[in-house]
């Protein structure tokens, strides 16, 4: 499957309802970053009248997962994931439009390479920062995603 944003969207519409109505969409994707936005509105705030935290992590998860999915299709294995840890730091309220980027898609690839060729399951550390419309940073996320090659 080739990985585009409005491919993706209608999968957040049947596989991740709960992303999609709370406004989560692709921006853009490539082989290296992924970019996903969110706007603050009523049906994902907080009672502070600022963005929900579980929708940032959502978006921001969202943009490690995408490339993570989109380099184990172009690997033509079959390869488990799974997130095993995950950090957050909040430094703002996040209000307005927000965009979240992951930049490690060659990081994935090499840890996907790795697991291949060793058999060993691996890890990746993959980062993904939300930005404002001022472009403050307002939170940035730590995933931990676990690869192993399936049997």
């Amino acid at each position: 499957m080739k990985f585009t944003p409005s491919k993706i969207n209608f999968f957040l519409l049947f596989k991740l309802p709960s992303a999609f109505f709370t406004g989560i969409r692709v921006k853009s994707i490539s082989t290296k970053k992924a970019v996903v936005k969110v706007k603050h509105r009523w049906i994902n705030q907080n009672p502070f009248n600022s963005m929900f935290w579980a929708v940032q992590g959502m978006a921001a998860e969202f943009t490690t997962g995408i490339l993570v999915m989109q380099s184990i299709d172009n690997s033509g294995r079959k390869i488990s994931m799974l997130v095993t840890n995950m950090d957050a730091t909040f430094t703002k309220k996040a209000t307005g439009k927000i965009h979240f980027e992951c930049n490690q898609g060659e990081e994935i690839v090499r840890a996907i390479e790795k697991a291949v060729k060793t058999g060993e399951g691996q890890t990746v550390l993959l980062t993904s920062e939300g930005i404002n419309e001022d472009g403050i940073s307002v939170s940035k996320f730590q995933f931990e995603w676990s690869l192993k090659v399936k049997a």
